[in-house]
């Protein structure tokens, strides 16, 4: 079996990394989430060039190809990409006081279940903490939240997003590093 590599997400890889979100938002989520509300995830769910231009998002790679991305910030945006109304903001967190964010962590389907977004994760939790955070939040998809609970994450907010007219379910998770 191959071994996932990572690396650091850079510019020209964002077009590949839209289609990757595309698939995944499409197919992954299908079995949690309506038809209806999957298209409504479309809205707050997506790339943050943001997190490429701090140097903080990630590519997961199978022999040379794109298995995944994810990332971690030190700003304050919990989730959404730029397009996303209302949910930009950019200010720096202090790793004393606040707890670094987890960020889009998107799987190709023909890779999901294969160590992917727990390799994605553990790469991302490590830089945080390497950073000074000792805590990390995520928003949480329906797909994502069976990972993160076994990755030792609790929930400490569920919330419904209807940005994109249907409500999503969503939860907020913390873990200690």
């Amino acid at each position: 079996m191959s071994a996932i590599s990572i690396r650091k997400a850079v510019p020209a890889d964002l077009e590949a990394l839209r289609s990757v979100m595309d698939a995944a938002i499409g197919e992954l989520q299908a079995g949690f989430l309506t038809p209806e509300q999957v298209e409504s995830s479309r809205a707050v769910m997506g790339l943050d060039r943001q997190l490429v231009d701090d140097g903080t998002y990630f590519v997961a790679e199978f022999d040379g190809e794109i298995a995944g991305c994810g990332g971690w910030s030190r700003r304050a945006t919990l989730y959404g990409g730029d397009h996303s109304t209302g949910l930009r903001e950019p200010r720096l967190l202090d790793p004393a006081t606040e707890a670094a964010r987890i960020r889009a962590m998107y799987t190709v389907p023909a890779y999901a279940r294969r160590g992917v977004g727990r390799a994605l994760l553990a790469h991302c939790e490590a830089a945080a903490k390497a950073e000074g955070f000792s805590t990390c939040e995520l928003m949480g998809t329906m797909s994502g939240v069976p990972l993160y609970t076994v990755s030792g994450y609790v929930v400490i907010e569920e919330i419904e997003d209807s940005r994109g007219g249907a409500p999503v379910p969503l939860k907020r998770m913390s873990k200690r590093l």
